[in-house]
């Protein structure tokens, strides 16, 4: 089969009621189940099918592809040709960096928004993490320590990179166009792209075990590694999904700017991140997006009597800076610029 689904295992080692996760409940033993998402059968596609010979069984991918984005506004990757022990090298090196003192990490806490390395700790009776944002194309930004931390995630973020615009021209296929229509709509040969590597810290049974609250991504599609299994929810239909895959399986998710030039037909996944009551977990999300001026607005393509622009248009630069707080705070301008 092309695409198959994913049964989730919960991440919690322990038996509970699923329940909507924007619902707080006590379970048995005293402690909160708000954390807890449901268990389901999430989309996963392999991409050795997605780049098959055969035009039926590709055309079945693309077709398949293109439902998802509609109505998860996400899909997991198996099969993919960026290396497991390349993912690996890149987190052990990242997991280096959060490791060392508080002054040398701080010498990169800013809220500038035109700096391309940044340091942020969260409050942890809000969120608990640490994150490292780093610019990665057009040009390259990275911490000088620790050593070869650049050399590794250049080649990380170029085959990251690599997959995310061959997924965008199956993206493009499924829309009903030629495989460059969203690269030459969103000039993604300039694109702007970035890592912002996450660092949760394990928590035990407690009133907070929040890593990052509920929030869309900006940009156009985010390319999620991960080091250890559990803790990233989808939202879906009212409920908060459990997504567990392995480390060499990659999650992407539709982001603000597909559903913006999409005009809302494929959505940006709602998400959010609980932290593992057992394991860290560090995960360096490639951010896709589009040139830093490109004026994005609903495509004329998508736009009719029926469906009139559902977006007001912005350029890539403009929504980074109105969102420069989101993965602080959780806000997303999506819903500011609905009309």
């Amino acid at each position: 089969m092309e695409v198959s689904f994913l049964k989730q295992t919960a991440f919690e080692p322990k038996t509970i009621s699923p329940i909507n996760g924007n619902v707080s409940a006590a379970n048995d033993t005293g402690t909160d189940d708000t954390w807890y998402g449901v268990d389901r059968e999430l989309p996963i596609i392999d991409y050795t099918m997605f780049k098959s010979d055969d035009p039926a069984q590709r055309s079945k991918v693309i077709e398949n592809l293109g439902k998802w984005c509609q109505e998860y506004g996400f899909f997991i990757v198996k099969n993919h040709p960026v290396p497991e022990n390349l993912i690996k090298e890149t987190i052990d090196k990242f997991m280096e960096f959060f490791d060392q003192t508080e002054e040398e990490k701080f010498k990169y806490s800013t809220r500038d928004p035109d700096d391309r390395i940044r340091f942020f700790q969260g409050d942890k009776n809000i969120i608990s993490r640490e994150y490292l944002y780093v610019t990665t194309h057009p040009t390259l930004h990275c911490p000088d320590e620790p050593p070869t931390l650049t050399e590794t995630v250049r080649e990380f973020s170029g085959r990251v990179r690599e997959l995310g615009i061959e997924l965008l021209r199956g993206i493009s296929e499924s829309l009903g166009f030629e495989q460059d229509y969203i690269e030459k709509k969103l000039t993604l040969e300039s694109s702007f792209d970035f890592l912002t590597v996450n660092d949760y810290p394990a928590r035990q049974c407690s009133t907070n075990r929040l890593g990052q609250v509920e929030h869309s991504d900006t940009g156009l599609f985010t390319l999620v590694t991960q080091n250890t299994n559990g803790g990233l929810q989808l939202e879906h239909n009212g409920q908060w999904l459990n997504v567990n895959i392995k480390p060499d399986w990659i999650a992407c998710n539709v982001a603000d700017f597909l559903e913006i030039l999409t005009n809302g037909k494929y959505k940006s996944v709602v998400h959010r991140v609980i932290l593992n009551n057992e394991v860290r977990r560090v995960t360096p999300p490639l951010f896709i997006g589009p040139a830093l001026d490109t004026f994005v607005s609903p495509a004329p393509e998508f736009v009719d009597d029926s469906h009139p622009p559902g977006y007001l248009g912005m350029t890539y630069r403009q929504y980074l800076e109105l969102n420069d707080h989101q993965v602080i705070d959780g806000r997303s301008w999506l819903q500011q610029i609905r009309l």
